[in-house]
């Protein structure tokens, strides 16, 4: 099992809105905000960062679900801050709190899950996938 994992974990990832992570851009909308699945990319990458100094060499977390609400936008050019907080610690399945705030007002909140994987037979799993 891997070590020290426990409820309480905290996570944290940052960006600064630009062109390249706007709904334009991510082709999720017509405005150059934020866009939502960059926004849940940061959220998970949060999750990720909070958890990975704790797991075992060769595993690594993979995300499950996403259930979020976009609460404001982001304009180009605020910063934006996810953190995560571990809830939920049930064998490999863990679930996180998250919650992004921007320079101004919190914009999303909401659940993620993620598993603890092993990443080399992960892959080669997937890797099985494209030589059906």
């Amino acid at each position: 099992m891997d070590r020290q994992l426990n409820v309480g974990i905290q996570g944290e990832a940052r960006l600064t809105v630009d062109e390249s992570n706007t709904a334009i851009a991510h082709g999720s909308g017509t405005v150059s905000v934020l866009a939502t699945p960059a926004l849940i990319a940061l959220l998970e990458n949060a999750a990720q960062n909070s958890v990975a100094p704790f797991l075992e060499a060769g595993n690594t977390t993979v995300g499950t679900m996403v259930n979020i609400k976009h609460l404001a936008a982001t304009p180009v050019g605020l910063n934006v801050v996810a953190v995560s907080r571990l809830t939920e610690l049930d064998g490999r399945r863990l679930v996180f709190e998250v919650e992004a705030r921007d320079e101004v007002e919190v914009v999303a909140t909401g659940v993620h899950e993620r598993f603890i994987i092993k990443a080399d037979s992960f892959m080669k799993r997937a890797a099985n996938k494209s030589k059906s």
